[in-house]
């Protein structure tokens, strides 16, 4: 005689994996969000350091217009009258060196002025370039917390390999109108900013096509494809006139797959 457990342990395990995946998003969304504020720091900071800079030059244009304007009036100015009896002297008065004129007290002044805010200046950027740097590491490393990690190199991404969580794709691509396949879809290089080093690129997925503008080196392009749990991810870690190198992963199983894989707890 046979028995059957009336609680099937499956729907409750595809609630906690629905869970866990509203879970993901939900960090990523936050994770995203951080790193656009970031980002937004940076280019204030930029925005600061520029007015300073306009600041300083505007300073030292009026320093040397009224420095030229001093300069100016001491040419034009008559020489003082020497007392008559300055003219008799002895041989030893005479050779003694006239003194020099007297330094406008003005011109000492915003001298000064200016060295303060020279100095000033200086502290400012030499504060801005550390939290530039600082900005920049926190969102390399949100974006490394976001993305996980990216290979650079054949050498990286064969450690990456060695992790066993994803496949790995290999390519290299000349610029073209044709479609290659790599792993889970299929790619063409359509455009090359050497420059800028940046690309544009189609892709047939699922039978759709679509197309990614602009992309940096070594940004991540996430894809969506078929079952999978997870995006497959496409970086390209080189770039040249008309050809890019890089790789795609996706998870190694699909989620017919993973669902196979769990135990069926059913007591018979």
């Amino acid at each position: 005689m046979q028995t059957h457990d009336s609680d099937d342990p499956r729907p409750q395990s595809k609630w906690a994996m629905w869970l866990v995946i509203i879970a993901l998003v939900c960090g990523t969304g936050v994770g995203l969000a951080y790193l656009s504020r970031e980002r937004r720091q940076l280019s204030d900071l930029a925005s600061e350091n520029q007015s300073l800079n306009a600041a300083l030059d505007r300073t030292q244009v009026q320093l040397r217009a009224l420095t030229e304007r001093l300069n100016e009036r001491a040419a034009v100015a008559p020489a003082p009258r020497r007392p008559v009896a300055a003219t008799v002297r002895t041989g030893a008065a005479r050779s003694r060196t006239a003194p020099q004129a007297a330094v406008d007290p003005r011109v000492t002044q915003l001298q000064s002025q200016l060295a303060e805010q020279q100095k000033q200046i200086d502290n400012s950027r030499e504060d801005l370039t550390k939290t530039r740097e600082d900005l920049e590491t926190k969102v390399n490393s949100t974006h490394d917390e976001l993305t996980g990690s990216i290979a650079r190199t054949h050498d990286e991404l064969v450690e990456l390999q060695k992790r066993g969580e994803r496949n790995y794709y290999e390519f290299k691509l000349d610029k073209a109108k044709d479609f290659q396949r790599v792993g889970p879809f299929s790619v063409s290089l359509r455009k090359v900013n050497f420059k800028r080093k940046s690309y544009d690129l189609a892709m047939i997925v699922d039978d759709n096509q679509l197309q990614k503008k602009s992309v940096n080196l070594y940004e991540p392009v996430w894809i969506r494809v078929g079952e999978q749990p997870q995006p497959a991810e496409l970086v390209v870690n080189q770039i040249t006139k008309n050809q890019i190198q890089g790789y795609i992963s996706e998870p190694k199983y699909k989620e017919s797959a993973r669902s196979e894989k769990t135990p069926d707890l059913t007591q018979q």
